[in-house]
């Protein structure tokens, strides 16, 4: 999960660390990178987006509770789309903390930063 803001979604990028679909996937195959079938997600703070299939432009899925479509889009620089049914973020249960916190990062590199 990253903090979203916009210096982080940015329209224009001076280094790629992940590279997702690059021009909505024309560029992706052309450079080598796989384009067989996956899913990507982006989590943040606000929200978690995915990529709508045709286009491959990010869009948002579901919002975090205490935050609106307006918050995340006034953190991106360029234009999001809204999925047919945008969903409110279900907080982690008791269990699904414990094990993202004593097992998967109990050194708390991510969470709780």
């Amino acid at each position: 999960m990253s903090v979203q803001e916009k210096k982080r979604l940015v329209s224009k990028l001076d280094f790629i660390t992940a590279p997702g679909w690059l021009e909505g996937g024309r560029l992706t195959g052309a450079i080598g990178i796989a384009t067989g079938h996956r899913t990507l997600w982006v989590i943040t703070n606000m929200a978690v987006m995915d990529f709508e299939p045709e286009s491959k432009w990010m869009r948002v899925i579901s919002i975090n509770p205490g935050y609106t479509f307006d918050d995340i889009q006034s953190n991106c620089e360029f234009e999001l789309l809204k999925a047919p049914r945008i969903f409110t973020t279900k907080p982690p249960t008791a269990m699904e903390l414990r094990i993202l916190r004593d097992e998967i990062d109990p050194n708390r590199q991510i969470i709780g930063r």
